[in-house]
């Protein structure tokens, strides 16, 4: 039986890690053909999912993503709210995350914004 909460915390470490650690982080946690979609893209692999968690670490510099309450889960589903910002300060952004698990290894993310900067 997967483990979500601790899913969702390699998941939002490899959204606050950087280069080689991000990448190592990226191959063990998603599957080959992983696919990830929000309201600001949609990728599939993990060359491609590589690429925009670094955009948003570029855009989102010196904020972290943490997980902001339960993880819930069944079957092979997860969902989850992080926040966005900097340590101790309101969240600049606040996200749910539904998670596809497949054999114990996110195959697909599903993405929603709830709170964005104006």
């Amino acid at each position: 039986m997967t483990d979500f909460t601790a899913l969702a915390e390699r998941y939002l470490a490899a959204w606050n890690a950087t280069g080689t650690d991000r990448r190592a982080l990226i191959d063990e946690l998603f599957t080959e053909s992983a696919g990830y979609t929000d309201p600001l893209g949609a990728v599939t692999g993990r060359d491609d999912i590589e690429k925009f968690f670094a955009t948003a670490s570029e855009q989102f510099a010196g904020l972290r993503f943490t997980l902001h309450g339960p993880v819930d889960g069944h079957h092979d589903i997860a969902r989850f709210t992080w926040h966005l910002g900097a340590e101790g300060a309101e969240p600049l952004v606040i996200g749910f995350d539904v998670l596809v698990v497949e054999d114990d290894r996110v195959a697909q993310v599903h993405g929603f914004l709830d709170k964005v900067p104006g």
